[in-house]
């Protein structure tokens, strides 16, 4: 499990681009492994699991200095591949692309599996501490109440699933749902926005190989970005902005963590105001 120490902003408007993507940028799938970032911010940890032909599990780590790895988390995990299972304590959850599952604090072992060698699952997760506990609960992308927002004027025509939030899912602290943008819509997060309350991250998924989508990111008048390719995640700090612009239509997740689970709680940053 790699670990990324937080950053504060008269440090970051500094930074050059590698600098940035070692500490912002998360390389999430790899195959037959689950990948572990643990950010200070918020203490989340942010991954993936991408099972081939064996069955994966989420495994504890010495850092966390608990008995298993949800002793004292809680974890939302959603499938951005083909059919695969998520088993919680032996249950077996089958997700297909864009389901979900929320698991508690205490749920003891959680495994990984794909249901095709040939035509592989692919689980992007984000774990984070948990004060009580809350039952494991599956949604399916029908029933994460769609919203269509944006339009085409201003390429931001999209539509917002959400899973795990206050009329959702119930989690101690997690929020987390997904992005779709449109065909000729490439900008996302719009307005741009800072929430101090709570950290965020963005995976970045469909993103066809020959294109890229730009994250913006830092304090909004010390904008700085990250070229960022398929299956790559966004660390966002809390006083970070956090929107992006493709080079074609894609998906994103966005996970928070933090005091206010409200999901329209944010500070806007006018689009002329932005440096």
């Amino acid at each position: 499990m790699e670990i990324r120490f937080g950053n504060s902003p008269s440090e970051t408007k500094s930074m050059d681009t590698q600098q940035l993507r070692k500490n912002f940028l998360i390389e999430v799938m790899s195959d037959n492994r689950v990948v572990y970032t643990y950010t200070h911010y918020d203490r989340a940890i942010i991954g993936g699991a991408k099972p081939i032909d064996e069955i994966l599990v989420l495994e504890n780590h010495e850092e966390l200095k608990s008995n298993f790895f949800l002793e004292r988390r809680e974890i939302g995990i959603i499938n951005v591949g083909n059919t695969g299972q998520v088993i919680a304590n032996g249950v077996e959850y089958t997700l297909n692309k864009l389901d979900c599952v929320y698991l508690g604090r205490g749920t003891e072992k959680v495994e990984f599996k794909s249901m095709s060698a040939n035509e592989p699952a692919s689980f992007y997760f984000m774990s984070v501490p948990a004060h009580r506990n809350y039952p494991n609960t599956f949604m399916t992308a029908a029933d994460a109440s769609p919203v269509e927002l944006g339009n085409t004027s201003t390429s931001n025509e999209r539509v917002i699933y959400k899973y795990i939030h206050l009329d959702g899912i119930k989690s101690c602290q997690l929020v987390m749902g997904l992005t779709i943008l449109k065909d000729g819509s490439v900008w996302n997060s719009i307005p741009p926005h800072t929430h101090t309350r709570r950290m965020e991250s963005y995976f970045y998924f469909d993103v066809p190989a020959e294109h890229q989508v730009f994250h913006y990111m830092g304090e909004p008048q010390e904008t700085r970005h990250l070229a960022m390719k398929n299956h790559q995640a966004a660390i966002s700090p809390p006083w970070s902005v956090h929107f992006g612009c493709g080079t074609t239509n894609y998906a994103f997740i966005w996970a928070m963590a933090g005091e206010n689970q409200v999901f329209s709680d944010m500070d806007p940053c006018p689009v002329p105001e932005l440096l």
